[in-house]
C-alpha cells in the first residue's frame, strides 16, 4: 500500500477553492487561447522533463504551434534536452529585462521554449507576488500557440498547485518504484483537492518491463480508489532504454535521434493521448492561475 500520510500546506489552503469551468473570468471578446497540459511528478528522477521535451517535439511534428514552458524555475533543464542555450529566462522576465515573448527560443521541429533558468534562488522559491508577475507576463503567449506544455518541478510547489487549480489536463509521470508511486499519489491527491474536474493521465516511465509497469499501475489504482474514490487514466508506459541516455548526451530528443527505439515508440503513443486534443480551459489559463494564488 502507498503511504497516505496527509500533507499539510497552509500556504496553499486558499487553492482548495476549485475554479468552476463555467466561470467567466475574461471578457467575452478575448479570443480562445492555447490548449494547456501540465506535466508533473511527485518526485525527481522520473524522467519527466525528458518525456515532456519529446512530447513537445512530437506534437510540433504534427504541425502544431507548441510552446514548452519549463516551470522548474531555478533548476531548469529542458533547454539542455533540446540542445538550446537561451539568452534569457524567467529571471529576466521577472526583473523586467525582457518580455516573456523575448525570452522564447526556437528548438528542434519548430518547438518554442521559455526556460525557467538555472541557479536562481528567487526562482526556486518565488513569492506569491513574483508568481503573479510571471503569470501575467506569460498570459499573452496563450494566444500565439496551439498547445502549451508546462513542465513542472518535482513535488508540490506553490506554483505547481496554482497551475493544477487552473488547468483542465494533467499528465502525471512516475516510475514503478513504491517511493515514486507514493509521491505521485500525494500529488494526485492534492490535484483532486484543488480541481475536482481535472482530467489526469498517468505515464509509468523508465520501467524495466511491462509486468513492472502493470504492477505499479495496479498498486496506484487500488490505493487511489480506496482513499479517493477515483483514479487517473493510464496513458501508457515507457521502457527503460539506453537510447534515452544516448539522446541526453547528444542533447537531442530520442524521438528525433533514435525514433525506432523502444522508448521513442512508447512516447509517440503517449503523444497521442486524446486529452491533449481537448485540454482547454473556459477562459485564460494564466488568469485562472493568478486567481488561484489569492
Amino acid at each position: 500500500m502507498l503511504n497516505t500520510t496527509r500533507f499539510d500546506f497552509p500556504r496553499l489552503r486558499s487553492l482548495t477553492r476549485f475554479l468552476k469551468p463555467s466561470e467567466p473570468d475574461l471578457d467575452k471578446t478575448t479570443p480562445h487561447g492555447a490548449r494547456v497540459v501540465c506535466v508533473a511528478s511527485g518526485k525527481g528522477g522520473t524522467g519527466k522533463s525528458i518525456l515532456t521535451s519529446n512530447l513537445a517535439v512530437l506534437r510540433a511534428q504534427r504541425g502544431e504551434r507548441v510552446l514548452l514552458i519549463d516551470f522548474d524555475a531555478g533548476l531548469a533543464n529542458a533547454h539542455l534536452l533540446l540542445g538550446l542555450a537561451p539568452r534569457f529566462d524567467f529571471g529576466h522576465v521577472l526583473d523586467g529585462t525582457v518580455r516573456a515573448r523575448e525570452a522564447v527560443v526556437e528548438g528542434p521541429q519548430g518547438v518554442h521554449l521559455i526556460s525557467g533558468g538555472v541557479g536562481r534562488h528567487a526562482l526556486a522559491n518565488p513569492t506569491r507576488r513574483e508568481l503573479e508577475q510571471l503569470f501575467e507576463a506569460l498570459r499573452p503567449l496563450e494566444f500565439e500557440y496551439d498547445l502549451i506544455l508546462v513542465d513542472h518541478g518535482a513535488g508540490l510547489s506553490y506554483s505547481t498547485v496554482a497551475h493544477l487549480a487552473a488547468t483542465s489536463t494533467l499528465l502525471l509521470v512516475t516510475n514503478h518504484e513504491v517511493t515514486a508511486l507514493s509521491d505521485a499519489y500525494a500529488l494526485y491527491k492534492r490535484a483532486q483537492m484543488v480541481n475536482q474536474h481535472l482530467r489526469v493521465g498517468m505515464v509509468l516511465n523508465r520501467c524495466p518491463d511491462e509486468r513492472s509497469a502493470a504492477m505499479g499501475w495496479e498498486r496506484f489504482k487500488k490505493t487511489s480508489l480506496q482513499f479517493l474514490g477515483t483514479h487517473p487514466e493510464l496513458v501508457g508506459w515507457v521502457p527503460a532504454d539506453e537510447a534515452v541516455g544516448r539522446s541526453v548526451q547528444l542533447r537531442k530528443p530520442v524521438s528525433l535521434c533514435e525514433p525506432g527505439s523502444a522508448a521513442a515508440l512508447a512516447i509517440t503513443k503517449v503523444a497521442g493521448w486524446s486529452a491533449i486534443e481537448t485540454a482547454r480551459t473556459p477562459s485564460s489559463f494564466y488568469e485562472r492561475a493568478k486567481k488561484a494564488l489569492r
